[in-house]
C-alpha cells in the first residue's frame, strides 16, 4: 500500500480540528451551547482520525527528515518540538476537560478548557505548520 497520501489528509485533518475548535469556541461565547458540543465532538473525532491515519503512516513509513538549512532550522525544530510536548500533553487535558462537561461540572469545565483550547489549537496550527515546512517548503529530496 502507498502511505504517502497520509501526510496530506494528517494535515487536512489537523486544520479540520482547528476550524472546529473555532467554530465550538464561537458558539459557546454566544451560549449556543449544543452547537458548541457539536463542534467540539467532531474536533475530537477527527483529532482520533488524525492519531489513527498519524501512527499507520509513521509505523509504515518511518521519519522524515527535514532539508531546510540556514535559520530556518531551528525555527523547524522549535515549532516542532513544542508541537510534540504539546501534543502528549493534550491528550490527558482534553479527557479532563471532557469528562468534567459530561459530568455537568460546567464550573470546572470552564476553568481547565480556558488552557485546554488554547494549547489544542496551537497542537492543531503547527501540525499544519510542520506539515507545510516538512512536505511542501523543504521536501526531502
Amino acid at each position: 500500500m502507498d502511505y504517502s497520501i497520509l501526510p496530506h489528509i494528517n494535515a487536512m485533518l489537523n486544520a479540520t480540528s482547528g476550524l472546529l475548535l473555532v467554530a465550538g469556541f464561537y458558539f459557546i461565547m454566544r451560549r449556543r451551547v449544543t452547537a458548541h458540543l457539536r463542534a467540539m465532538t467532531s474536533a475530537l473525532v477527527v483529532s482520533c482520525i488524525f492519531l489513527v491515519s498519524y501512527l499507520v503512516y509513521h509505523y509504515n513509513h518511518g521519519s522524515t527528515r527535514f532539508t531546510g538549512q540556514g535559520y530556518i532550522r531551528p525555527v523547524y525544530f522549535f515549532i516542532l518540538l513544542t508541537h510534540t510536548i504539546l501534543a502528549a500533553a493534550i491528550v490527558p487535558l482534553v479527557a479532563v476537560t471532557l469528562r468534567r462537561a459530561w459530568r455537568g461540572d460546567f464550573g470546572r469545565h470552564r476553568r481547565i478548557a480556558r488552557w485546554t483550547f488554547p494549547l489544542w489549537l496551537y497542537v492543531s496550527i503547527t501540525g499544519v505548520v510542520v506539515y507545510l515546512m516538512l512536505y511542501q517548503l523543504y521536501p526531502s529530496r
